[in-house]
């Protein structure tokens, strides 16, 4: 018997098999200028549909932002990934059509929320005004009491935790947002701020109802107390004349308030803020801010003056700029003239200014004093 030969034999396409194979019938040509009939999909939920959208751009290797849409929205876009399965190309074009179509009709995008409303404005509503929107975003009654307390100025809740107990202040501090309450620890005494961080362990059983009666109490102190012509102490006020004044007549001044009353004296050096803190009271994360904000021009004139008292202020804003701009500023100052001191001195100032401005907007938060 002869050996049978297993070799597989090729298949041929269907134009080269034998002629008793039926033909297949042509199909029809698309008309032109017809449109082809749309697919339905109205039987399609919006999260469905969003999961398509989704789907078909992350195959494209799109990067998404998917991030940035609010929690419960993510969850369900999500969760209607898992469920569904197969769509047929046919419904997966006729939603990137109606997507594409609800584009084009779209005027304006607004924000979704209050928080992002104000972001958007970014620093065209005054300082007191965004503080109160923004307790308002985060859900809080403006008549509420830890509502009252949270938009009470930072020197006046600071008064209250360093006159209060332990445990008052460690309620206060906990119900307080926790940038509100990481300003206040850095004003006090390492001591008391010590404490009151320990304070928060002894609240873990404190009952609703004493909260609440603490906050009833501490918001009257605020809300009962008599209206007062100058809104910032007298320290402050002293603080920000001498902000501006001559650096000779602002020491001499100080020299004399030592001399009278130190504690005062003392006081006014914490609000005074001069070009030659910017070394020990700017946080280096926030001189990107700062720079924004100053004048190149000023810069320039620092770094050509080369002053010795400046030096540590100006090589903490050089330091954590850009290399390029840092770079670029430099070689702009080589080509200037030495400036005079009154130049310098305007130009400590105006930078100085900057830093005050952002500190008064809430923007940026100045470390304490290194005397404490």
């Amino acid at each position: 018997m002869p050996a049978l030969d297993l070799t597989p034999i090729p298949l041929q396409p269907d134009r080269d098999r034998a002629t008793t194979s039926v033909p297949e019938k042509p199909r029809p040509k698309p008309q032109s200028g017809a449109a082809r009939p749309r697919v339905r999909i109205d039987h399609l939920s919006g999260a469905e549909k969003a999961a398509i959208i989704v789907r078909a751009l992350l195959a494209q290797g799109a990067d998404i932002a998917l991030s940035d849409l609010p929690h419960h929205m993510q969850t369900e876009l999500a969760q209607t990934l898992g469920r569904m399965r197969l769509v047929d190309r046919a419904t997966m074009n006729a939603v990137v059509e109606d997507f594409l179509d609800t584009l084009e009709q779209i005027g304006l995008s607004f924000p979704e929320n209050l928080e992002a409303a104000l972001s958007m404005l970014g620093d065209k509503l005054d300082a007191t005004a965004t503080k109160r929107l923004r307790a308002m975003s985060r859900g809080g009654d403006l008549d509420d009491a830890w509502m009252v307390l949270e938009l009470a100025d930072d020197a006046l809740i600071a008064s209250m935790l360093v006159q209060e107990s332990q445990v008052v202040g460690a309620v206060l501090l906990s119900k307080l947002s926790t940038d509100k309450a990481a300003r206040l620890l850095m004003q006090l005494d390492a001591d008391l701020a010590r404490d009151l961080a320990l304070g928060i362990a002894r609240t873990e059983d404190i009952a609703p109802a004493a909260v609440a009666r603490i906050g009833k109490t501490l918001s009257e102190q605020i809300t009962t107390r008599p209206q007062r012509a100058f809104t910032d102490p007298p320290t402050t006020r002293v603080g920000k004349i001498l902000n501006s004044s001559d650096p000779d007549m602002r020491d001499g001044l100080l020299a004399q308030l030592e001399i009278t009353d130190a504690r005062f004296a003392r006081e006014v050096r914490k609000a005074i803020f001069t070009f030659e803190d910017i070394a020990t009271r700017l946080d280096p994360r926030d001189v990107p801010l700062v720079i924004r904000d100053v004048a190149p021009a000023d810069l320039t004139t620092l770094i050509a003056a080369n002053t010795e008292p400046a030096e540590p202020s100006l090589r903490l804003l050089l330091d954590n700029m850009s290399k390029r701009a840092a770079t670029g500023l430099q070689d702009d100052a080589g080509t200037l003239p030495s400036p005079t001191d009154t130049e310098t001195a305007a130009a400590c100032g105006r930078i100085a200014a900057v830093v005050r401005a952002l500190v008064d907007a809430g923007k940026v938060t100045l470390l304490p004093p290194p005397d404490g």
